[in-house]
């Protein structure tokens, strides 16, 4: 199911909402917290005996006594260690009632007492700086101990909002979020801190919930059956709260008994200078798995036949220039350009004819470092960069990119008035004026060259079938991680961007089949 994510703002503003409007103590939220932290832990790890809680000054720390003194009361052995004292009224009452039950608080002194697992409860949503000194020191030793590690709420170092990690961070075997999805948890660098992820709503009314919007919507294996009309077994990340894929505004209908080529999109593929033939080809052959109706292809005279041999479905033509070029645009509905396109006179003269003819656009690889170089507004279009094109298209570092991709892919479709799909782990996808999308499918086996020629091609068959831009960029990117994923079953090393050719086809389809 589509899972709601929130600002770190947004999440503090429900916790308010809750304690003052609700009249929910922050006691009561921080036990409920414990106890679902606790039910977690013994059903995930149910052989763990010894129990070592790392307890920071905030809430988080409070969280983390709280569940030290349930769990020394369910007959297991606990060692509580403190980064420092308690800060907030909650959290010194949480210790307080750790100690008055007998438990002991440890001050942290180099080095960590041998456990059967470790709860990280240091810091929480509030932290955006790099952890130094012993919290850094703390991080080390905790992972010097090579145990499980459950991480409350957020993985300590990691910035809820933005997903950057500034510096030492807690690389835990999973997480509980409490309350609701954090946006950053879910894309760029934080999903190697965050492990397996639970999410637990602590039983708040939906009025506390409602009292924010959700920063952006985040799109699973299971939103796919909305999306296609298919009634797919698939696995979602847990959520009490939801919102379908209709309601996002993506479906794809069913076609009617008397259809016809031309209904489902002229998807016209721009690329393939001398020597890369492939790129082309798995964009071309991407939008044929997808459902394009008439796929064709303008590229270099000598790949005409060896893309004809690979795909006697396409429509391959040799094009020379821009003039010649032209034609071909006009007979077709949209266009996507970039892979294999190259720098050169041949690859400009295309982009140049590209952007005149007029017609809606997708754009990838050296179209998007072509676009980077004018950096003006490209209108009916979904760009599709990585970090580094990104950066390009933004005049920045692609280490400024992944410290905030929200904010990144934001800039990106409102300086060039277009759909923007920022690839990468946990890819977002932003329109000017709209709630972003995050999608949360892929595995790293997807890092792999040619892999974004496949993603340029769905989303234009996409678009070829009827759906606007954000809808199409959407679905095609979670159509994309989702066959990804299926394909990744056999192994992710050597993982192949053709290998998820016949998987779109499953996926796209009202076929019953299980994904991962």
């Amino acid at each position: 199911m589509t899972l709601p994510l929130y600002s770190v703002a947004d999440a503090r503003a429900i916790d308010r909402f809750a304690i003052e409007r609700l009249a929910i103590p922050g006691y009561v939220l921080m036990t409920r917290a414990a106890t679902a932290a606790l039910a977690r832990l013994r059903g995930r790890w149910p052989h763990a005996r010894r129990i070592g809680v790392l307890c920071g000054p905030g809430n988080n720390g409070g969280d983390g006594y709280r569940l030290a003194l349930l769990a020394q009361a369910a007959g297991l052995a606990v060692e509580a260690i403190a980064l420092a004292d308690p800060a907030g009224v909650d959290a010194s009452r949480a210790r307080s009632d750790w100690l008055a039950a007998g438990g002991v608080v440890r001050p942290w002194e180099e080095g960590l007492p041998e456990v059967d697992l470790w709860v990280d409860a240091l810091f929480g949503i509030g932290l955006a700086r790099g952890l130094s000194g012993a919290a850094a020191a703390v991080v080390d030793a905790l992972h010097a101990t090579d145990r499980p590690v459950l991480a409350l709420d957020v993985p300590s170092g990691v910035d809820a909002d933005t997903g950057a990690v500034p510096g030492p961070a807690v690389r835990a075997s999973a997480t509980v979020e409490f309350i609701v999805g954090k946006r950053g948890l879910a894309t760029g660098p934080a999903l190697d801190h965050v492990g397996e992820h639970w999410l637990e709503s602590l039983d708040l009314p939906a009025a506390a919930i409602d009292s924010a919007a959700p920063h952006a919507l985040a799109l699973s294996h299971a939103d796919l059956p909305g999306m296609f009309g298919s009634d797919l077994a698939c696995q979602s990340p847990t959520s009490t709260r939801s919102s379908s894929a209709v309601d996002a505004c993506i479906h794809l209908p069913s076609r009617s008994r008397d259809s016809h080529k031309h209904r489902f999109g002229r998807v016209l593929c721009v690329g393939g200078d001398t020597g890369m033939a492939g790129a082309i080809a798995l964009c071309a052959q991407a939008a044929l798995r997808t459902g394009a109706g008439v796929v064709s292809v303008a590229t270099r005279a000598g790949h005409v036949g060896p893309l004809l041999a690979l795909q006697p479905e396409l429509m391959v033509r040799a094009i020379e220039d821009g003039a010649d070029f032209m034609s071909m645009a006009k007979a077709a509905d949209l266009i996507a350009i970039g892979p294999g396109l190259g720098r050169g006179e041949w690859g400009r003269a295309l982009w140049r004819a590209a952007l005149a003819s007029d017609r809606p656009l997708v754009i990838d690889a050296d179209g998007l470092t072509l676009l980077a170089e004018h950096r003006h507004a490209v209108g009916d279009a979904v760009l599709t960069p990585h970090p580094g094109e990104a950066a390009r298209l933004l005049a920045c570092e692609p280490a400024a990119i992944q410290r905030d991709r929200f904010t990144a892919a934001a800039a990106i479709a409102e300086h060039y008035r277009a759909t923007v799909v920022l690839k990468g782990a946990g890819s977002v996808v932003a329109t000017p004026g709209a709630r972003p999308r995050l999608i949360a499918a892929g595995n790293p086996g997807m890092a792999v060259a040619g892999m974004g020629d496949v993603l340029a091609g769905v989303i234009a068959a996409l678009r070829g079938q009827g759906l606007a831009a954000f809808a199409a960029a959407s679905a095609g990117a979670l159509l994309h991680a989702c066959a990804g994923d299926a394909a990744g079953r056999d192994g992710q090393r050597g993982l192949l961007p053709s290998d998820l050719l016949p998987w779109l086809r499953r996926l796209v389809n009202p076929i019953a089949r299980s994904v991962p």
